[in-house]
């Protein structure tokens, strides 16, 4: 099994911004500990960050035939951005959503997404773990 493991906007500063609702852990440690546990259930996976929504749309896009399922975190994307919806809806590819904090906790504006609608599923709240059970549900 191939998953890919896509990063949006401001997460390359994971362990350096807002350490009290992301945690210490810097994204590659994070990637680190998933690639870890992907080897120990006998999945590969590749891990891709950007900033910018159109590449974010294109790593999905480019996902079809490669992967068998993409983990999304789009950070504040997730909120606004119906080209990365759009390309979620354009591939076979299921998506797992995911968020390393509990959005229902925080701002109003955090609370609403635009892609779980198109989504396999939504996975929030449990930090860098939320990865991890993104991870497993593909075994489900």
């Amino acid at each position: 099994m191939n998953i890919l493991v896509v990063n949006g906007v401001n997460l390359n500063m994971t362990g350096r911004r807002e350490k009290g609702v992301y945690g210490t852990k810097t994204l590659r440690e994070i990637n680190d500990e998933i690639a870890s546990f992907a080897d120990k259930l006998g999945i590969t996976v590749k891990f891709f960050q950007n900033n910018l929504e159109g590449e974010i749309c294109t790593a999905i896009q480019s996902a079809e035939g490669k992967y068998d399922g993409i983990i999304l975190n789009a950070g504040a994307f997730t909120h606004y951005s119906y080209a990365i919806r759009d390309a979620i809806a354009s591939v076979t590819v299921p998506v797992v959503e995911v968020h390393m904090s509990n959005v229902h906790a925080r701002e109003e504006f955090r609370r609403n997404s635009v892609l779980t609608p198109v989504c396999k599923g939504e996975i929030l709240g449990f930090g860098k773990n939320s990865y991890i059970l993104a991870l497993e549900s593909f075994l489900l």
